[in-house]
């Protein structure tokens, strides 16, 4: 069982820049790969970035962005930290969503499947203002 907690959500203005960062429980979480969703009033949740499990120390992953975020957001991982990070640039008022991290199961690689992801967070709210 993992267990996730987001932070660093809040409101900022346009143009602005926010960190957001999931922290997992458990002792699996180099071998896990980490999404991070959002999901703005009225409409589906949709994927921001993922990363890939890196396995033992090595922090590094293969990345996945959507492409409204590519360019402006960076996820990485700590795995030293169990913990995701989700740094985001240039911020639109369009990026206005709660923003959720999750987790799959042990070995499986990124994606871009909400279904694919076992575990989640509780979310963090993100406003931007113009």
């Amino acid at each position: 069982q993992v267990q996730l907690v987001e932070s660093g959500g809040g409101l900022v203005q346009a143009g602005d820049s926010l960190r957001l960062s999931c922290v997992a429980s458990g002792r699996t979480f180099s071998s896990i790969s980490m999404g991070w969703f959002r999901q703005a009033p009225g409409k589906e949740r949709e994927l921001v970035a993922a990363i890939n499990w890196s396995g033992g120390r090595t922090s590094y992953g293969r990345t996945s962005y959507a492409d409204p975020v590519k360019g402006r957001f960076i996820i990485s991982r700590d795995n030293d930290k169990n913990t995701v990070y989700l740094q985001m640039n240039s911020l639109k008022p369009e990026d206005t969503a709660v923003y959720y991290c999750a987790a799959t199961p042990p070995y499986r690689s990124r994606s871009t499947n909400q279904e694919d992801y076992d575990y989640w967070g509780q979310g963090t709210q993100v406003t931007v203002s113009s």
